[in-house]
């Protein structure tokens, strides 16, 4: 059995819309696009690299899907981001949508009309962890569902407002344990929690 990872930017309010660019989701009139990039570094750079220094699949949303295929297979071997372009070119990507035919990035795959029934089947087998980027409405589903492992969230210090956010109000209630952090110069929390099993509750 292998483990679900998301992965995820997030601002303090739990945004989580286009991080990395102006254009690269405007959905809903969403104006920060890039709000992440004042924030990299060194450090923030090093838990990119060991996020991806594990055997994984991705497990993406489509628009999410569609973003990352226009890009990585373009990156030339010049580019500072070559490596992680081949991980993503390569390894295999599994995908929540409703126009499976259009999958064209190579190693892609439907995950079928039930997202959540298929995530759960895909978790069953023996292979790399599944891992997710972006896709915030995917990510709510399986939240939903109960299927999340861990969470490994790089908290960035600012509020945005709106957009579209990690937690949703239907989120399955779970604890978890915080396996490790760290704080970036500029105030970046990066932070590693795990599945802990049910809420506990008490009084005082």
């Amino acid at each position: 059995m292998r483990k679900l990872i998301v992965a995820a930017f997030i601002s303090l309010d739990g945004v989580m819309q286009a991080p990395g660019g102006p254009q690269e989701d405007t959905s809903g009139g969403f104006t920060y696009g890039g709000w992440i990039v004042p924030y990299a570094e060194e450090v923030f750079g090093q838990a990119m690299q060991a996020l991806f220094s594990q055997p994984f699949e991705l497990l993406l949303g489509r628009r999410t899907y569609d973003i990352f295929a226009s890009y990585w297979p373009k990156v030339k071997d010049s580019s500072e981001d070559f490596s992680i372009a081949n991980l993503f070119n390569s390894v295999p990507k599994h995908v929540a949508t409703h126009t499976p035919a259009t999958l064209d990035w190579h190693n892609s795959h439907s995950l079928g009309a039930d997202v959540t029934a298929a995530v759960r089947a895909l978790k069953q087998q023996d292979g790399a962890n599944l891992l997710t980027q972006g896709s915030s409405d995917l990510v709510q589903q399986l939240l939903s569902a109960g299927l999340v492992d861990e969470l490994q969230l790089l908290i960035h210090p600012l509020l945005l407002g709106h957009g579209k956010r990690l937690f949703g109000d239907d989120a399955a209630a779970a604890a978890f344990t915080l396996q490790h952090s760290q704080v970036s110069p500029k105030g970046v929390v990066i932070a590693r929690y795990v599945r802990a099993g049910e809420v506990q509750t008490g009084s005082f």
